[in-house]
């Protein structure tokens, strides 16, 4: 009669039993604790994009949406005088279809990346940069700058998520807002391109 040796370091099971229940308690344990992504929860900063017809042209913004959670914002956590990313997480970006006038001065059909630069007690100047396709941090610098105007922020009603959206679109003509807090900054674009005959 043929006896069967058991190994007395694996608790009187084989190798392949012992392989199995290895393989069982690493699935068990990922079960449980789940994938990396779906571990870390969900992001600080969502997502959002907001698509506006302005006459003829196609006005499309994709950006991260940072939540104020009691904090200050202008002149504390977003400082003066520097440029500051207006989203969170990957560069916002917005694209026009078509040939546009921003604040009177033209730019064109394209995707750019979104900056401005904050001021306590003058205009802002807003950014326009072809890098598009960026992280928030940091600026890609002047020389990939297309177009910079300055506008005058608006005192405005307390929003906890930033947002961009478009307040007024009459004809060819439309204001794009980026609100964050209590201050507002409005883009006046207008989209001369009519239609194709």
């Amino acid at each position: 009669m043929k006896l069967r040796t058991v190994n007395s370091h694996l608790g009187g099971y084989g190798p392949m039993m012992f392989r199995l229940m290895y393989s069982a308690t690493i699935c068990a344990v990922l079960g449980v604790t789940g994938s990396p992504a779906r571990s870390q929860g969900y992001p600080f900063s969502q997502r959002g994009t907001v698509t506006q017809m302005v006459a003829y042209t196609e006005i499309s913004v994709s950006y991260g949406r940072p939540v104020a959670r009691g904090r200050e914002l202008f002149g504390a956590l977003v400082p003066w005088d520097s440029v500051w990313h207006p989203g969170a997480d990957s560069a916002t970006r917005v694209r026009f279809s078509h040939d546009v006038l921003i604040e009177g001065k033209p730019l064109s059909a394209g995707e750019y990346s979104l900056w401005l630069i904050p001021r306590a007690h003058a205009p802002w100047t807003v950014i326009f940069s072809r890098a598009a396709h960026v992280f928030h941090k940091p600026y890609p610098g002047s020389r990939f700058d297309v177009l910079r105007i300055d506008v005058t922020p608006e005192q405005v009603s307390d929003i906890e998520s930033f947002a961009i959206y478009f307040p007024k679109v009459l004809r060819d003509e439309a204001v794009m807002r980026l609100h964050w807090g209590t201050t507002a900054v409005p883009i006046r674009i207008k989209a001369p391109v009519g239609p194709r005959l």
